[in-house]
């Protein structure tokens, strides 16, 4: 079988269930928003190294981005069913981490970041801005077609993940952050709750 079919030729490209849609339709643009965030994961998988501790954890949630397009790429009207997995447990099993991952670093978080620090550390960066345009993308879709909760739970979740992870590579190779200011809500605590 070969990779061009030449039916987007046109503009158009097809949804699961056989329905075709112009590319710049709110689905494909939320889908393929999510596709680069997947595409950047495995540039990070790339440069971490096949033994790096991260990479069984990354690699499920490349398989659950996966999942997840090929759920939003059925319309709600679709006939067809979807057969892939919904990846239910996704904003779970990211606090899990996270948590593990703070309890480990050496100071909180309490600083908006000047993303950077070392190439890991900055695609971690990069993975978490493409997930919350991702995320924005999602909550336009959301306004047109009903997508199950699972899903904008796990994205949000993502890319406060993506952030903890370049602290936790910048904490561990001792790299200070460059902090640009103090979380809101802790600019504004009383006195004694700092």
């Amino acid at each position: 079988m070969k990779i061009y079919t030449k039916k987007g030729d046109k503009g158009t490209t097809g949804l699961f269930g056989g329905s075709r849609v112009s590319k710049d339709d709110v689905r494909i643009e939320c889908i393929g928003t999510l596709d680069e965030a997947n595409s950047t994961i495995g540039l990070l998988r790339v440069k971490l190294g096949n033994d790096h501790e991260w990479q069984p954890n990354l690699h499920k949630i490349q398989k659950d981005l996966m999942d997840m397009m090929s759920h939003l790429a059925r319309p709600s009207d679709a006939k067809k069913e979807n057969k892939n997995p919904m990846p239910e447990d996704g904003a779970e099993f990211c606090e899990n981490w996270i948590d593990t991952l703070e309890s480990e670093m050496t100071s909180p978080s309490d600083y908006f970041l000047l993303p950077g620090g070392n190439e890991i550390s900055a695609l971690c960066h990069m993975a978490r801005t493409q997930m919350r345009r991702g995320e924005r993308r999602l909550v336009s879709l959301i306004k047109t077609d009903i997508v199950h909760e699972a899903i904008p739970a796990y994205i949000n979740r993502l890319s406060d993940l993506f952030f903890t992870l370049a602290r936790a590579e910048m904490d561990k190779a001792g790299v200070a952050e460059e902090k640009w200011q103090l979380f809101l809500y802790k600019r504004f605590k009383a006195p004694e709750e700092k």
